[in-house]
């Protein structure tokens, strides 16, 4: 017997709001989640994959086993498979072609060369395991500064150098007062200048990628089950890989557990299994392992900056100008190609700052290394470490506080809307204000007295702080300036009432942690006060929902949620009119409350008994009736596209070990805007998560690279991740400052906490390390690099003391 979720009380709060618990809650707590590895199907054969164990070389020849020649498939096999292309649509991308199973030539360790078919995994990685390539290995190109330069190793010969993209900001603000770069240089009293490194990392959600393919004879539709973020578009790009049309392609999203970014692109094995599918007319599976998740797939976050500002000696930013590297590894990945990280670093470095001048050079660099994926936070975090790390630096240089400085060269609460240097428009918020509770919160002046009095241990505290702000629910005019294949458009949602009552609500997005089922729901409930118990969220299948961009770059709720709500009030106005029908009272004259028509005399005609009428007694439902019925289809767009702004100040306190180089984390206070929250305790899940992302990023995860391009870290054993012992209890103060330009004033907050934990982190432990003349510039900030720093300050002193030239 199927147990039903027990109905919560009736007199909880829903709306928006209100902290409801979690309507997915009831079965994945109790075990009845589905995922793509609990899918069976009768006749089911799996995969395996034989994966480059090179970096870069031509394939001389491949050797199928003797007698297995069957089950096994390579590049040559697969007639009319289409590679995967991403093209930028920027001036000056250089296009790759990613075929799904290599041809010719191999540009990673993890490449697919061929795809191996048995009745069980083990099965099939024995086979693998028999294929022999032969390879004439050539040398690789592994770090992204290395392959800028003239005669690097070409990762695509036809080239001519390994850069994806060239970008170049280069802006006044236009209230200036000097905009002359070579004046600012020789004139501003405080310059600091620094290079800083991010380290490349492997996104790790609980539930690696799968795959499920089967061919529905009776539909002649090919029906895949997918671990993936974004159904309708890798509908769209598995259709355009498989020569099918899209009526043909059926893409199911089940549960999933985990996305973060990683499960936001089209998988070759996607386009593998569907092909195999249709060519044995069984049902294929493969189920990504975790070797394969951390070597093979996308890696996301190497960044490197060459950054410089100025200031005046009151500490007021003058200009920032940066060169910023980012490493795009092999192929540029569907939908969001190889560059949307640099285009985002020249727009969005100078965050909520205002400054006079503005100058950045990015470049997108191909690497014998897997693609780069748009990670929880995307470039943000980078930028965010980047420029952050700046302002601390003229705090020193001006003997000023970290946070006064901050307060210095905020946008102003008075001044929104706010322009800024790139054109970003600030919709809304106090953002000096999160900084000045956060600084309270923190204790400031506690703190430094600590410091002052040392630690009985010996260990040094460091006080650091962050302020970014995150665009999130960008709109068609932010992606098509970037020039991402894939441009978000007006989001659909459909509402539909049922028979008894029931609302399904249809949306093309998906969640995987981000409790669309309940917000979603809560939002219905705003509008049409239906019990959240009787609202069935939909979401994953494209077969039964409406076509999406999916969901990615915080824009679920603000997007999705905004089309439920406008479509959830003509769905009112509808029932409306009906229910003062069969109240026989003028229209004008009947409210609706709390899930019902009520008319002037107090009678009441519930939603339930209206679509009772609708479907069933026909016969008396007025003779004026909107012939569209019970079912609203709409799309949403916020009143201006550009997206809305939540932003943030994160502030922690650190102990440094000096003799060990550990980081402890005593104290960390996040306080947040994110406009109207529609349940405030699933941000505070949001939050805490992406804080603890950040942390991963600041002090423990790196995926390194050997020479040769071998990655480093192949097991959880290698590849740091940050657990419950190492992600402190997290205060969170909420501001809520309405976006002006979205439905219920909400903003998208989903990549908030991973964006400024890492820049506060770093800032921290610097601190710690200022009174020794140490400081570290490349993440994570491991035990060696503390280290490594401290050494290398000693050393310094030691030769100044000598009279050694610095």
């Amino acid at each position: 017997m199927i147990k039903r979720p027990s109905p919560q009380p009736p007199d909880r709060p829903q709306g928006i709001g209100a902290s409801l618990t979690r309507k997915e809650d009831a079965r994945f707590m109790h075990g009845r989640g589905e995922y793509v590895g609990n899918i069976r199907m009768v006749g089911m054969l799996d995969v395996a994959f034989v994966r480059s164990p090179i970096a870069h070389g031509h394939i001389v020849g491949i050797e199928k086993p003797a007698g297995l020649e069957h089950a096994v498939y390579t590049h040559g096999d697969l007639d009319g498979v289409q590679p995967i292309v991403a093209n930028s649509a920027l001036p000056g991308f250089k296009s790759s072609e990613q075929p799904v199973l290599a041809r010719g030539k191999v540009r990673q360790v993890g490449e697919m060369i061929a795809m191996c078919v048995a009745a069980t995994r083990a099965e099939a990685e024995d086979i693998a395991a028999q294929v022999f390539v032969d390879f004439e290995e050539l040398p690789a190109v592994v770090d992204m500064l290395d392959a800028r330069r003239e005669g690097a190793t070409l990762v695509h010969d036809h080239w001519g150098d390994n850069v994806f993209l060239e970008t170049f900001v280069d802006v006044a603000a236009a209230t200036a007062s000097e905009t002359d770069l070579d004046e600012i240089r020789k004139n501003a009293p405080i310059r600091v200048q620094r290079t800083l490194r991010t380290s490349r990392q492997s996104m790790a959600p609980m539930e690696g990628r799968g795959v499920v393919a089967h061919w529905d004879k009776r539909l002649a539709q090919l029906v895949v089950y997918t671990s993936a973020q974004m159904p309708h578009i890798n509908r769209t790009g598995l259709a355009q890989c498989l020569g099918l049309d899209e009526g043909q392609l059926r893409v199911i999203a089940p549960d999933v557990g985990g996305g973060f970014g990683y499960k936001g692109i089209l998988l070759p094995e996607e386009v593998c299994c569907g092909w195999l599918a249709m060519r044995l007319e069984r049902p294929v599976r493969w189920l990504e392992d975790r070797r394969e998740q951390l070597t093979a797939n996308a890696n996301c976050r190497e960044h490197d900056y060459d950054i410089t500002a100025y200031a005046a000696r009151d500490g007021r930013l003058i200009a920032v100008e940066c060169e910023a590297t980012v490493d795009s590894g092999a192929y540029s990945s569907y939908p969001f190609s190889a560059c949307l990280e640099a285009a985002q670093v020249g727009s969005i470095l100078p965050g909520p700052y205002k400054m006079d001048r503005y100058r950045c050079r990015t470049w997108s660099v191909a690497t014998n290394k897997p693609p780069i994926l748009p990670y929880r936070g995307v470039a943000r975090t980078g930028v965010c470490y980047a420029i952050e790390t700046m302002m601390d630096a003229i705090a020193v240089a001006a003997g000023l506080e970290p946070h006064e400085v901050r307060l210095r060269n905020l946008v102003e609460p008075h001044e929104m809307p706010f322009d800024n240097i790139t054109n970003k428009h600030f919709d809304s918020g106090n953002y000096p204000e999160a900084v000045r509770r956060a600084v309270a919160a923190i204790d400031l002046p506690a703190v430094r007295a600590r410091q002052r009095r040392g630690e009985p241990d010996g260990r040094r505290i460091g006080f650091g702080i962050a302020v970014f702000c995150e665009q999130g629910a960008h709109g068609t005019s932010v992606y098509h300036g970037w020039g991402i294949p894939m441009v978000p458009g007006r989001e659909p949602a459909v509402l539909r009432l049922t028979p008894d009552g029931v609302l399904e609500v249809r949306a093309g997005v998906h969640s995987h942690g981000q409790s669309m089922e309940t917000t979603l729901a809560q939002i219905a409930h705003d509008v049409l006060g239906i019990d959240t118990d009787r609202v069935r969220v939909v979401l994953g299948d494209t077969g039964v929902t409406p076509y999406s961009t999916g969901t990615w770059g915080s824009r679920s709720i603000v997007m999705a949620g905004g089309a439920v709500g406008q479509a959830a009030k003509e769905l009112k106005e509808r029932l409306l009119k009906i229910g003062a029908w069969l109240l026989k009272a003028p229209v004008d004259n009947v409210t609706w409350q709390q899930g019902a028509a009520v008319g002037p005399d107090g009678a009441r005609c519930t939603l339930g008994q209206i679509a009772h009428t609708w479907y069933l007694k026909p016969q008396l439902l007025p003779p004026d009736v909107d012939p569209r019925g019970l079912e609203v289809a709409t799309s949403y767009q916020a009143k201006r596209d550009t997206g809305t702004f939540s932003y943030a100040c994160h502030a922690v306190v650190v102990a440094v070990d000096t003799a060990l180089g550990l980081t402890e984390i005593l104290d960390y206070v996040i306080v947040e805007d994110g406009g109207v929250l529609i349940n405030p305790m699933v941000v505070d899940g949001q939050v805490y998560g992406g804080a603890a992302q950040g942390i991963g990023t600041a002090l423990y995860e790196a995926m390194p690279y050997s020479e040769d391009g071998q990655p480093l870290a192949s097991t959880l054993a290698d590849y740091l991740l940050p657990g419950a012992t190492e992600v402190p209890p997290i205060r969170i103060e909420h501001m809520e400052t309405p976006a002006p330009y979205t439905e219920f004033g909400q903003k998208g907050i989903g990549e908030s906490g991973a964006i400024g934990s890492t820049a506060a982190l770093a800032n921290a432990v610097n601190d710690a390390l200022r009174p020794l003349g140490a400081e570290v510039t490349r993440l994570p900030i491991s035990p060696r690099a503390v280290l490594e720093a401290i050494a290398q300050a000693a050393a310094a002193r030691a030769d100044v003391a000598k009279g050694v030239p610095a």
